[in-house]
């Protein structure tokens, strides 16, 4: 009878990235960089809130950015744009980074220096969530259109998350949404969670944003 391995890929690949994980972010607290992975389905205006955070923050701390997509340039484009120090990461088909290829962008962006460095992960709420990045904290970004019943539909997003940002509040008279739903539902996934509403375009809700990120940098270091 011939002897094989049965070898559980799944489980093994897990373990691997979250031993990754914890040694880049050892590695992180050593340097003094914080870093935020921001996660979110595509069209959430990901790259809309980074350049807001952007606006108040890159004056008054070194701060970088790294852009994971599956292709394409145009975000890395526009966060360099605004004066921001930016890596565009091509994930190869990759619905995800884990934490070796956000390491990787982390070494080629460069952190000397850097004091707050966010990763806007690739636009999607399933695979973005299994991975752990290496990241100090989570945050996702829910906009008004996709509704309120995505903590139904992707409980894991919502149970990982830090801080939830619910975006285009502006628009909530023009779509079916509620917040109170919205809210209990995140809130029974994770009692933890920090929700904001924000407004990426008018900038409504973003000083919220802005003092939860600062308060986080000031009591990780």
């Amino acid at each position: 009878m011939n002897e094989y391995k049965i070898i559980e890929i799944k489980k093994s690949i897990f373990e691997d990235n979250a031993k990754q994980a914890d040694l880049l972010r050892s590695k992180l607290k050593k340097s003094g960089t914080f870093l935020l992975n921001l996660m979110s389905s595509p069209g959430s205006g990901k790259t809309s809130t980074v350049l807001r955070t952007a606006e108040f923050l890159k004056d008054e701390m070194k701060m970088g950015v790294l852009e994971a997509d599956i292709d394409s340039d145009v975000d890395a484009m526009a966060v360099s744009r605004a004066g921001v120090k930016v890596i565009q990461l091509h994930t190869g088909g990759m619905c995800h980074l884990d934490a070796e290829m956000t390491e990787q962008g982390l070494d080629g962006l460069g952190t000397d220096g850097l004091d707050f460095v966010i990763l806007e992960n690739v636009g999607n709420l399933i695979c973005t969530a299994q991975f752990d990045t290496g990241a100090v904290k989570n945050a996702m970004i829910l906009s008004v259109p996709e509704g309120d019943d995505k903590p139904l539909k992707y409980p894991l997003m919502f149970s990982l998350a830090d801080v939830l940002l619910v975006n285009k509040i502006d628009a909530v008279d023009f779509f079916d949404f509620n917040m109170d739903l919205l809210r209990s539902r995140a809130e029974k996934l994770n009692p933890d969670i920090i929700i904001i509403p924000v407004s990426a375009k008018t900038g409504e809700g973003m000083d919220i944003w802005i003092e939860w990120i600062r308060t986080e940098i000031r009591d990780w270091k």
